[in-house]
């Protein structure tokens, strides 16, 4: 592709703009006296008309009393994506029901008469359609483009540019991928947003104190088309594809609003250890729980198959609780063998995961010994709750790190097997086994549930 010319002129002469101006005649009025370089006047076929977003606004009568700009930037607010405080105020940066990202809203109070703010026009991509298709007839050039432009800062970058909210008649994007570079490289990402790019150029034609909000584009026919149904709408990445959709405080405060919706049971995982400092972070988790009489009960043993030796005390564990659950379904409950096979299978995730977690109470001492066993019972079921409050910040801080679960209670009805196969202390508790690894697959959803369901309130 050859190098080509581009020329930017900005539109001198058009007036203070309010909702009785006739935005498409004040505009009309001004392009034609444009005088180019090469002597030609007005526009031509294949221009770009570029409008700053203020006047459009001032036309559909978008401004404000100043004391409202809180209540406006809420009102054109879909998504908080961060908020800082700063020595000028709070600072919003939100995500505007047209799907910009930009600070507060869009609602500026530069170029406007003091005491009023004025906000984005309501649909951008339309008054953009509006303008074209008004300047097209007024100035009889049937191939004629139109972008609204607006300022916007950018992510780690210092400064604002220009940038199109509104397009109307022109290609908005350029799209790269499948063609090659000149060394041969085929091209697999770059899509150029030429709209914004003019956007910015036609700022610098503009300026920002000089009151010329209207900018006109040259040599760049090729994007110019009548047929064309692009939109700066179409610039808007969407938010699945936004990497970057929230402010790191935000990021953190929805993470913790999530992190308990993220636990899932898993029952199959892939062959990828789990590293101890992440099992020491969940189990920091566990330890945060509440327990009565300021006491930590909670015990953990870990068990991973990175050795032969962990392998065979895991095998001999579960052989051992394998055993004594049988003996009871067959003693106890006189299930039949095809009964009993089906039901112990369940435990096989605590042989085949990666790691398993066995969490216990460790009563001893820190229980009050009441007289009577009324109380007393009261006093181990308040431990337990507590010994539950732990292994859900252990499944949750898992969940949160990408590793997936699954609470299996067996060791609930064999404690003392546990407890001699484990060589540990009469008065650890039980609390299950807990198969810990990286899920082989995604976890299904969960049905919805409703609180209301499961809540009863007494006024």
């Amino acid at each position: 592709m050859s190098a080509q010319a581009i020329q930017i002129v900005g539109v001198e002469g058009i007036g203070e703009i309010g909702p009785a101006s006739d935005l498409v005649a004040e505009i009309a009025a001004a392009v034609r006296t444009v005088t180019w370089p090469d002597g030609s006047v007005g526009v031509q076929q294949g221009d770009i008309i570029a409008v700053t977003s203020k006047i459009v606004s001032k036309a559909e009568a978008r401004t404000l009393s100043a004391d409202d700009r809180e209540a406006a930037i809420d009102s054109q607010t879909k998504r908080i994506v961060a908020t800082r405080e700063t020595p000028a105020g709070r600072l919003r940066i939100v995500a505007t029901h047209h799907g910009f990202v930009m600070a507060a809203a869009g609602v500026d109070a530069s170029e406007v008469e003091s005491g009023t703010v004025l906000m984005l026009p309501e649909n951008p991509d339309e008054s953009a359609a509006q303008l074209c298709d008004g300047l097209r007839s007024a100035l009889n050039v049937s191939e004629l483009g139109v972008l609204i432009t607006d300022t916007f800062g950018r992510p780690w970058r210092q400064g604002q540019t220009d940038v199109a909210i509104g397009a109307a008649g022109i290609e908005v994007v350029t799209d790269y991928r499948g063609q090659s570079d000149r060394y041969g490289n085929r091209l697999s990402a770059t899509i150029s947003a030429v709209a914004d790019e003019l956007a910015g150029a036609a700022e610098l034609a503009g300026g920002k104190t000089s009151a010329v909000p209207v900018t006109i584009i040259r040599g760049l026919h090729k994007l110019v088309s009548p047929a064309s149904t692009a939109t700066a709408a179409d610039l808007v990445r969407p938010l699945a594809d936004d990497l970057f959709r929230l402010g790191t405080a935000e990021a953190l405060t929805q993470g913790r609003k999530d992190a308990p919706f993220h636990r899932r049971t898993i029952r199959s995982f892939t062959d990828a250890p789990v590293s101890m400092p992440l099992i020491e972070n969940a189990i920091a988790a566990a330890v945060s729980a509440p327990a009565p009489h300021h006491t930590t009960p909670w015990r953990f043993v870990v068990m991973s198959n990175d050795t032969a030796g962990g392998r065979q005390r895991r095998v001999a564990l579960l052989d051992a609780m394998r055993e004594q659950w049988m003996r009871d379904l067959q003693e106890l409950d006189n299930y039949s063998p095809e009964s009993i096979a089906k039901r112990v299978k369940r435990g096989d995730v605590l042989r085949d995961a990666p790691v398993v977690i066995f969490p216990f109470l460790q009563l001893g001492d820190a229980a009050h010994d009441y007289p009577d066993a009324r109380r007393r019972g009261f006093e181990r079921d308040l431990f337990m709750v507590a010994g539950g409050a732990a292994v859900e910040n252990l499944l949750v801080a898992l969940a949160a790190d990408g590793v997936g679960s699954a609470w299996i209670s067996s060791s609930v009805f064999c404690p003392e097997v546990v407890r001699s196969e484990l060589n540990l202390p009469a008065d650890w508790q039980p609390l299950g086994g807990i198969a810990v690894g990286y899920p082989l697959m995604p976890a299904k959803d969960r049905p919805a549930r409703t609180p209301g369901d499961f809540v009863t309130v007494i006024e």
